[in-house]
């Protein structure tokens, strides 16, 4: 469970700062999506730590949750080339796979 929590946290960062470096680009009309869905992994991360660390019954179904937002997540962010959405979609994706084994 530790290692779930610790990715989720760096997840959630990881789209914290592609949400502030999105909106800096001159295309940000077209991330509006994506802006979007980085919102809901940061918060969905987040939501999952808090399950987890207090031993809610529900921890394995939010974590299966949380897996699939990421891997959406990461998808959007696969459609931009720029570093910061690149390096967002690799932690989403390692955070889906460490959340849907915490949820099986």
């Amino acid at each position: 469970m530790d290692q779930c929590i610790e990715i989720c946290v760096k997840c959630a960062r990881a789209c914290e700062e592609c949400i502030t470096a999105c909106l800096q680009e001159p295309d940000v009309q077209a991330r509006v999506k994506c802006i979007q869905m980085l919102n809901d992994c940061a918060e969905i991360c987040l939501q999952s730590v808090a399950f987890m660390a207090k031993n809610s019954m529900y921890a394995k179904q939010h974590c299966q949750l949380c897996a699939a937002i990421c891997e959406a997540c990461a998808v959007e962010c696969e459609k931009f080339q720029d570093a910061h959405c690149q390096e967002c979609a690799k932690i989403c994706r390692e955070c889906a796979e460490v959340c849907r084994n915490m949820g099986s």
